[in-house]
């Protein structure tokens, strides 16, 4: 694969600066997808979908019964949430706390990802799943398999932080965990959404360069990572972004696209 000019830490050196996400085409060029921030509620983590109900009287009353409630709000979206094993997963706990009071949220760890994450901070609507559920919870044909419950579940995916070990796998198709097997089964109609973090060493590597295009090209949204000190000490890129804006990214996406999808149905 002829390397392109500039090199991948050169290429996302403008981290965005307005809400939206990136996707890096096989062909050299560099897409910014931006949103409306007008559509993100004030303040950011008020609950949009706040249960909205509505009272119905049975026809001609039914004496000493008190009226029917049916809920008319929409289903809220659902979030499955994944860490890998990068000193960013610190951050993984407040991740879930961002998306669980606006989204129904499950949360997939690896394995490598628990020597960093919390899990006093993990919100307790927030059903956590590591590899050991993928096995226990099956013990006979016909029973279900967590990986293939999840990818039906899950509106979205937000793998955040993003290993350099976990993105080689995914762009290799490898799929020896929990959440490489969600990943290798999903319905790509469905929105994947990656926050990588890693050494800059590690983002500048020609390989990293290789894997962000074929995720690309399996239709994965990148979130790039950011300049900041690393946990080396060292200052560049590869930080991933902060909770918030990965929320506030994935969001707007969502609220956009309802947007588009209302807008052309009046058409």
């Amino acid at each position: 694969m002829r390397r392109r000019e500039g090199g991948i830490a050169e290429r996302w050196s403008r981290r965005q600066s307005s809400h939206g996400w990136w996707n890096f085409g096989g062909d050299g060029r560099k897409e910014f997808h931006s949103i409306d921030s007008t559509l993100l509620p004030s303040p950011l983590y008020s609950q949009a979908y706040t249960d909205r109900w509505q009272t119905m009287s049975y026809a001609g009353g039914v004496p000493g019964r008190e009226p029917m409630q049916v809920s008319t709000a929409p289903r809220k979206p659902r979030i499955l949430l994944a860490a890998c094993g990068s000193v960013s997963a610190i951050k993984f706990g407040h991740l879930c706390s961002c998306f669980s009071d606006w989204a129904d949220v499950k949360a997939v760890v690896t394995p490598a990802s628990m020597n960093f994450v919390d899990l006093s901070s993990i919100p307790k609507n927030v059903m956590l799943y590591t590899d050991e559920h993928e096995w226990s919870s099956w013990s006979k044909i016909g029973d279900s398999v967590l990986h293939i419950e999840l990818r039906r579940w899950a509106d979205i995916m937000v793998i955040a932080p993003l290993s350099a070990n976990t993105l080689a796998k995914i762009a290799g198709g490898l799929c020896d965990n929990l959440l490489t097997s969600i990943v290798r089964a999903w319905d790509y109609e469905k929105p994947i959404f990656v926050a990588p973090s890693m050494n800059t060493y590690m983002w500048k590597n020609a390989f990293t360069e290789r894997h962000i295009i074929v995720i690309d090209e399996l239709g994965i949204n990148l979130i790039p990572p950011a300049s900041h000190r690393l946990a080396t000490g060292e200052y560049g890129t590869g930080v991933m972004a902060e909770p918030s804006f990965i929320f506030s990214t994935v969001r707007l996406f969502l609220e956009s696209r309802k947007k588009a999808s209302s807008s052309s149905s009046r058409t």
